[in-house]
């Protein structure tokens, strides 16, 4: 996102949806730090249920559960969701190119899963492999608490590259009580009390007709979550001190190129961060995949980035399971959109090797040292001080050098986990309520897996 106090098109939605939570009596739900106590808990004194649930199908048996329509699971070291033999054809009209083609098609419907926290919010994300001539369309319906369902909603129309259709989000969808903002499933009134106790996601995988083509799909998931509303969140204590070797890139030196992907590096903060980790685990771009940008450009990996995150629909680059989306397409990496609930969360993933990618929101008084105020920005977690300070490789850097900060830790766990806050001109805005984009390898270690399932992720 930018570094000057302009707000991102994802803080223009959120506000607005602020708003009218504020104008109803209602504030925006989004998650915290701790949860409050499950409804209808069995022991009071008992620790509160975790306010994010985390869902993915990735095995063959996972794939084998679900209600395939011309689909087929296939089974190997990373088992995933192929066409076998269409379903049929269908014309799809690219809203971004104004173009119509006929594809073959085939869905897999997941099975019904019930949220063990009813949620306020959710997020899908996903892994898969889109040759050119293929892409993937990912749906999400609900249950509500009162037994009625949501419409299928669009969570995003994907393709690795952008030659055959424009990646795109997609706009307009709601039924009166809930809404896609972008890659958000979000309740119009969560003080009302209803919320969302059970999903299923839908792939339709798409094709040339008449070729054997096909995209794979590895992981489908998706993150809802349902915590307190607070502009301040609880203190936490500090833990490991261990700071992760990560490649430190600036999104400020790519200010000016390729403004048809959101004006250029100014607005680079996802991608440039996503591309720091991907590196992290070895994924690297060959000459011939560079080959488009200019040979002028310093880091031209972080454009490459830039224009395989971007986002026709939301015109940025930061659409979240995009992010994650793109990381996926490195060989033997794979990628989940979720949230944490503290920095102890992060501390764990640190421990085992796994740096993190946060989204905060916050005035240039918030976060000493940053030098800056945002409606919206990403950085990179790689590590945590003896005093228990965030290192933090911050994008919004003037070159690549520059990259590597320490932040005050009450400080930053508070711009990150909080949910709401006040902008420059004193009004109630959204916090980003401690969404995270976690990167890791497909074969892990045992110290890594059990950090990721001790946040959630599986």
């Amino acid at each position: 996102m930018s570094r000057a106090e302009q707000p991102s098109r994802r803080s223009v939605l959120a506000v607005a949806v602020a708003a009218a939570a504020m104008a109803g009596g209602a504030a925006p739900a989004a998650a915290a730090t701790t949860a409050a106590p499950a409804t209808g808990a069995k022991d009071a004194g008992a620790a509160p249920a975790r306010p994010i649930d985390y869902r993915a199908w990735t095995t063959y048996t996972d794939w084998r559960a679900g209600t395939a329509r011309g689909t087929r699971a296939v089974a190997g070291a990373r088992p995933g969701l192929e066409i076998a033999q269409p379903a049929g054809t269908t014309d799809y009209t690219d809203p971004h190119t104004g173009t119509t083609a006929t594809w073959e098609y085939a869905t897999w419907t997941s099975p019904v899963h019930r949220l063990s926290v009813p949620a306020t919010e959710a997020v899908a994300s996903w892994n898969a492999h889109t040759p050119a001539g293929t892409w993937i369309q990912v749906e999400l319906r609900g249950t509500y608490s009162d037994g009625t369902d949501t419409p299928w909603y669009v969570m995003g129309r994907w393709a690795a590259g952008d030659q055959d259709v424009k990646r795109t989000s997609v706009d307009g969808q709601r039924d009166g009580r809930s809404t896609i903002w972008t890659d958000t499933f979000s309740l119009d009134a969560p003080a009302s009390g209803l919320r969302l106790t059970s999903y299923r996601l839908r792939l339709t995988l798409h094709r040339r007709p008449g070729t054997w083509l096909t995209p794979t799909v590895w992981r489908i998931g998706a993150m809802g979550s349902d915590v307190p509303d607070r502009f301040t969140v609880p203190a936490s204590a500090p833990g490991v001190a261990k700071e992760l070797t990560v490649p430190r890139y600036s999104q400020s030196i790519h200010s000016g190129q390729y403004p048809e992907y959101d004006n250029g590096g100014e607005a680079w903060c996802s991608p440039t961060s996503s591309q720091m980790i991907i590196e992290y685990w070895g994924g690297r771009l060959t000459p011939e995949q560079l080959s488009w940008v200019d040979p002028s450009y310093a880091d031209p990996q972080v454009c490459n980035a830039a224009r395989y995150t971007y986002d026709y629909q939301y015109e940025g680059c930061g659409n979240w399971p995009f992010n994650a989306a793109y990381a996926a397409t490195f060989k033997d990496l794979q990628a989940v959109v979720t949230r944490l609930g503290s920095l102890t969360d992060l501390e764990t993933l640190i421990a085992a090797g796994i740096p993190a990618i946060t989204s905060q929101s916050f005035l240039n008084t918030e976060l000493t040292g940053a030098g800056y105020g945002t409606n919206g920005h990403l950085m990179t977690v790689i590590g945590f001080t003896a005093d228990g300070d965030v290192i933090a490789n911050d994008p919004a850097s003037p070159n690549d050098a520059a990259v590597r900060r320490v932040y005050r830790r009450r400080e930053f766990e508070n711009i990150w986990l909080r949910t709401k806050r006040y902008n420059a001109s004193g009004k109630v805005a959204s916090g980003s309520g401690g969404i995270c984009y976690l990167y890791f390898p497909t074969h892990l270690t045992g110290h890594q897996r059990k950090a990721l399932a001790a946040v959630g992720v599986s």
